[in-house]
């Protein structure tokens, strides 16, 4: 049985690489940190003439996602130590490596089983962009790639005055579109459109309070900045309000791991990522917009139109 006491934070990470190479299941025992809510992580503590460098269940869960694991339940092993178990997720379990169609992120995908309202993370920050735009007052709501309608629960939810909004959804897969028209049939205030976001026009839409677009854009082999400045320019009001989202993640067995993943690259690199923010910031910032930046696994860009 692996046991780490003073051991480092690199030499823990050469053993567990070393024993994920040959298992899908790693077994160690650390230092129970219940025991040392005041510690700070990396202090040294002394137990029995033995020292032991604490870490809390946050360092051991953020370890286990750099090693694309999932860290399974602790275990007591006895007043000091606890049981940590580690488990390779399956690499090959991502809707990232189905067909790029129409249905790849249709409901019969392994897209289809993630709700992102139930991340935590991605739930908290989509929140706060909504309050930050006072959606309850954003009468008409355009969501480009709204897939089954997430977004859409959610400010179903929130807002009081949900039937005095106007909602509309467009999404390119025929099976997202149909599922949130399900969910939503008793909702007059809704609309739901099978359609390509580079061909709106198509569908005289005219202008909205507010446009919601989350992991879209970037995924609709169009020219991103030039399909992003047309929307502003022909689909919001001179006084509205835009939440984008930007991925940062990639979806393994249902669950993110943190960092963009980037074409030729076997590590996380968000250059692309960052440059795409930067451009709509910017852009939207010389158009009058109060800009804000926030989120991890999701980079939300939350602009409201200061323009008089």
């Amino acid at each position: 049985m692996l046991k780490f006491t003073k051991h480092t934070m690199l030499e823990i990470l050469n053993i567990l690489k070393k024993e994920l190479s040959t298992q899908n299941t790693v077994t160690f025992q650390v230092l129970n940190p219940d025991n040392y809510n005041n510690k700070a992580i990396g202090e040294n503590i002394k137990i029995l003439d033995e020292y032991y460098i604490f870490r809390d269940y946050k360092s051991w869960v953020d370890l286990s996602e750099k090693l694309f694991c999932k860290m399974l339940t602790p275990i007591i092993v006895d007043e000091n130590i606890v049981q940590i178990r580690f488990k390779k997720l399956n690499t090959n379990d991502s809707f990232h490596n189905e067909d790029d169609s129409r249905e790849k992120y249709g409901i019969k995908s392994s897209f289809s089983k993630i709700n992102k309202n139930e991340e935590p993370e991605i739930f908290y920050t989509y929140l706060q962009a909504l309050k930050n735009v006072k959606v309850e007052k954003r009468v008409r709501i355009l969501n480009l790639g709204v897939n089954s309608g997430e977004e859409f629960e959610l400010i179903k939810e929130y807002c009081e005055n949900f039937k005095d909004l106007e909602l509309v959804g467009i999404d390119y897969s025929q099976s997202a579109i149909e599922t949130a028209k399900e969910k939503f049939k008793d909702d007059k205030n809704t609309k739901f459109f099978v359609h390509d976001i580079n061909s709106l026009d198509e569908l005289s839409l005219g202008t909205f309070d507010l446009i919601i677009t989350i992991g879209t854009l970037q995924s609709c082999n169009s020219n991103f900045k030039e399909l992003f400045m047309k929307i502003i320019q022909h689909y919001l009001k001179k006084d509205g309000s835009v939440i984008l989202g930007f991925p940062n993640c990639r979806w393994l067995e249902g669950k993110p791991i943190y960092g963009a993943k980037a074409p030729n690259y076997s590590f996380s690199e968000m250059s692309i990522l960052y440059n795409d923010v930067v451009f709509c910031k910017k852009y939207l910032q010389q158009k009058k917009f109060r800009v804000t930046i926030t989120g991890k696994y999701y980079i939300f860009l939350t602009a409201t139109s200061i323009r008089k």
